[in-house]
């Protein structure tokens, strides 16, 4: 391999790092200051340089640079700095480097990037990015239904490229074993179709046979030329994202973040709610405002763990509510998805069921105990939606999860206020701690990196052949007893700050169940040990 080949290689470089005899072996001799640096000093030299800069836009374009040129130094600066850095390489900050994507285009990142006007060329693509790699993960978006902001068609790609920094720097997946991808079928944005920069297919949303055919074939593409590969589908649109999921996860070892991820994220901070109040899951009435992909799939998730704990499914249906845009769902509107329509009601059940359009009305009629909001209807937790809530039970949870922060139902400090500390909070974004009455409250936050980084190193260290109810389930268990309910103020998720150890208490626990289920195709049968092996670090 050529020298400047290898500089250029963000798996290879090691910049000023290359020892002495790496120099002279790679005749890398002059094509480098002669001092050698550390990978700590190299650091921070970074850190300084990301500290000058004076916006979270400069910070995450800066480390961005570090990142396509260094991985293995991008991921020792990134875990020295995780619950700095992570909303800056992530969400909120992605939303906006998504949105000025076409003009800030630099480098793919390694990235694949699928034309659905072209499936013959798939496989070729999928060669290209890949290279002598051995992938295990890819994370694939068509862009349509990117964090809380929508439809960004191509430009979705970053979402893919900053799902999998997560999932290396909270469990340690081998980031050259990993691609990041999108499916461009195009986009219903005005703006981009008539943007001159934009770099994506210029046509209108391709839907349809083409576009499940075309899906189709990128997944038996994809298994054929990766056989130990996890798939993970992320922010597709409403219309989609189940159909796909629902399609392959009894097939092939799949995820979908959206619908399962943050169901198992938010059980698990109903898990530590309830650990504190002692209360049981099957004595909740839960409300879901926000029908979506997440807010349905949360639901699910809610709802199987009901049936687990000894309800029928019928029975346990009777504790949910489900608020979207046409107010409280019921059961003859004709424009329910399959999703919503397990917990559409029957109108004949409320004497003023035209009345429930409201949330407050909403709250005031079915009294529910647990509100969790995906609708990214910003404001939309008031004071009186609140105070409603406690009149319900004497420590509601309530759970305002849209992101970015500009779609936010309430803050945590609102609802930590308007509730007079009775409410458990986990918002969908990083809260501080929140100071009332002298009591310092710690906000959890409903943060899908809590699981689907330890799921992921949970699946590819096992080999399971699928992800099973069984295995999600495990995941969210797995996440209690990680703060002390005793304390005041506890969160009822853990802090993002120790996601490394919760990735491999999560991946522990996914394996394990692969293996009593008879999934785990691993050669190991230690999963603990399996776990830990596969497990990389950014060393020299």
């Amino acid at each position: 391999m050529k020298a400047h080949n290898v500089l250029n290689d963000p798996f290879l470089n090691k910049g000023t790092a290359f020892t002495m005899q790496e120099r002279q072996e790679l005749n890398l001799m002059g094509l480098l200051p002669p001092h050698i640096q550390t990978i700590e000093e190299q650091a921070q030299q970074s850190y300084k340089q990301y500290l000058q800069k004076t916006s979270d836009l400069e910070k995450r374009l800066f480390l961005m640079e570090i990142f396509n040129t260094n991985r293995t130094l991008f991921y020792y600066l990134f875990n020295q700095h995780i619950v700095e850095f992570n909303p800056i390489v992530y969400d909120p900050t992605i939303a906006e480097t998504i949105e000025k994507y076409s003009e800030l285009f630099i480098d793919p990142q390694y990235a694949a990037y699928l034309d659905i006007n072209h499936p013959e060329n798939i496989e070729t693509i999928l060669k290209n990015a890949a290279g002598n790699r051995d992938i295990r993960l890819i994370v694939v978006t068509d862009g349509e239904g990117i964090l809380g902001i929508g439809d960004w068609g191509v430009q979705g790609v970053d979402i893919s490229v900053g799902k999998l920094m997560i999932y290396t720097a909270a469990a340690g997946i081998d980031p050259s074993s990993v691609m990041p991808l999108v499916i461009d079928a195009g986009t219903n944005r005005k703006e981009l179709l008539e943007n001159p920069m934009y770099i994506g297919n210029r046509h209108e949303r391709i839907r349809g046979h083409q576009y499940y055919d075309f899906i189709d074939q990128f997944v038996q593409t994809a298994e054929k030329l990766f056989p130990k590969l996890y798939l993970h589908w992320e922010d597709f649109g409403r219309a989609n994202a189940a159909t796909i999921l629902n399609k392959y996860k009894d097939k092939i070892p799949t995820f979908n973040d959206d619908i399962q991820g943050t169901g198992i994220v938010v059980l698990g901070g109903i898990f530590g709610a309830l650990d504190i109040t002692g209360e049981k899951l099957t004595d909740q009435i839960y409300l879901c405002y926000g029908g979506g992909s997440a807010g349905a799939g949360i639901a699910s998730r809610v709802h199987a763990e009901m049936v687990s704990e000894g309800l029928s499914a019928k029975e346990a249906y009777k504790h949910f509510y489900m608020i979207d845009k046409q107010g409280l769902l019921f059961d003859d509107m004709d424009d329910l998805t399959p999703e919503q329509k397990p917990f559409a009601k029957k109108r004949s059940d409320f004497a003023h069921a035209s009345d429930m359009t409201n949330l407050l009305d909403v709250i005031k009629a079915v009294k529910p105990t647990i509100l969790v909001g995906t609708s990214t209807d910003a404001g939309s937790f008031t004071q009186e939606v609140v105070e409603a809530m406690c009149h319900n039970t004497e420590r509601p949870i309530i759970f305002p999860i849209s992101n970015p922060t500009k779609k936010l139902e309430a803050t945590a400090e609102q609802v930590i206020q308007w509730s007079d500390g009775k409410a458990f909070v986990a918002t969908g974004v990083p809260s501080g701690t929140v100071p009332y009455k002298g009591v310092d409250y710690q906000i959890g936050q409903a943060n899908n990196a809590l699981i689907y980084p330890g799921l992921g190193l949970g699946m590819l260290a096992s080999e399971a052949k699928l992800l099973t109810d069984e295995m999600i389930g495990a995941a969210a268990h797995s996440l209690s007893g990680l703060v002390d309910p005793g304390q005041a103020g506890a969160p009822v998720l853990p802090p993002f700050q120790y996601v490394a150890e919760v990735s491999i208490k999560v991946a522990e626990a996914v394996a394990k169940k692969a293996q009593e289920q008879g999934l785990a195709q691993a050669e190991e049968k230690d999963m603990a040990k399996a776990v830990r092996d596969l497990k990389w670090y950014p060393k020299y």
